[in-house]
């Protein structure tokens, strides 16, 4: 006689041997096309791998890979930021700490070499960009006074960029735009600083008072010497004036005494036009008054 809990349970475990053999099919069917494909997005390069060697890379969208087989790794080829913060010394060998920062940006279409040669973004920076970065600030910085780091710090970042940019030349990226973030000097010699360099502001604010009194005064001896060559042109003209006035006057007497001397009856002419018609009352000495006789021969 047969078991009926015995058929049950055999039925039971034929049910479920016959659902794992249709589902698991499916499911690996669904994983394999899920991993079929992959996405790449903007500022990206994907590197395909197959079984862990770099095949080939791909830009930014949609692409197919063999599934279990080929893994994508993704490289970004946007502009990056590193900062470093780190001691050094001044050329007066004052302690100081500075906090640089360099903009750098993996090459298009060199990421499959550089992931092939680096391993990635992460490794590069660790092993390659970093060590340099902070040995071309750690040349540069000790070459500047403390004053001159601080005031001038486009000359110390240019510095920098020039033996970065030599020391990455032959790398599949490209370092730009170094940046001194900030620089952290004693207290003291802070202090010192700023006082000297309120008295710099204090001389040069009593040198542009200076200045300015000068070019007032300069201004004045403009003005006056202007009024002088003024009044002293208005002499020479008057001046000039007279004396043409006293040649005029004078070459009018001399011709006047010319044409009396030539003509002695104008003499004569001029006493009579000046003459009253009276006889004077008082005569001086005994001599007869002159009177000249101006009728014609005819007693008109």
């Amino acid at each position: 006689m047969t078991n009926p809990t015995k058929k049950s349970t055999s039925g039971k475990n034929l049910f479920k041997s016959l659902s794992l053999t249709k589902v698991v099919p499916g499911v690996l069917a669904l994983i394999a096309i899920f991993n079929s494909y992959f996405i790449v997005i903007e500022g990206h390069v994907g590197v395909v791998k197959r079984f862990g060697e770099a095949m080939h890379q791909e830009n930014p969208g949609l692409h197919f890979k063999i599934p279990f087989i080929e893994t994508v790794e993704s490289i970004e080829v946007r502009t990056r930021k590193n900062a470093e913060k780190m001691a050094s010394s001044t050329k007066e060998q004052m302690p100081v700490t500075i906090e640089v920062s360099v903009n750098w940006t993996v090459n298009k279409e060199a990421a499959l070499d550089l992931f092939k040669r680096y391993g990635g973004l992460t490794q590069f920076e660790q092993r390659i960009l970093d060590p340099r970065f902070r040995s071309a600030t750690k040349d540069t910085i000790p070459q500047f006074e403390a004053e001159q780091l601080i005031q001038d710090r486009a000359t110390a970042i240019q510095g920098i960029e020039r033996r970065l940019t030599a020391e990455m030349e032959g790398f599949p990226v490209i370092v730009d735009n170094i940046q001194i973030e900030n620089i952290v000097l004693p207290t003291k010699y802070i202090n010192s600083i700023e006082i000297k360099q309120t008295e710099k502001n204090l001389a040069a604010a009593e040198e542009h008072k200076l200045e300015r009194q000068r070019l007032e005064a300069l201004r004045a001896v403009n003005t006056a010497d202007a009024k002088a060559k003024g009044i002293l042109k208005v002499a020479e003209a008057e001046a000039q004036s007279i004396l043409l006035k006293g040649k005029a006057e004078a070459q009018a007497i001399e011709a006047k005494a010319k044409a009396l001397k030539n003509n002695p009856l104008i003499v004569k002419l001029t006493e009579a036009q000046a003459w009253d018609g009276k006889l004077p009352s008082t005569m001086m000495g005994e001599g007869a008054m002159p009177i000249m006789d101006l009728r014609n021969k005819d007693g008109q």
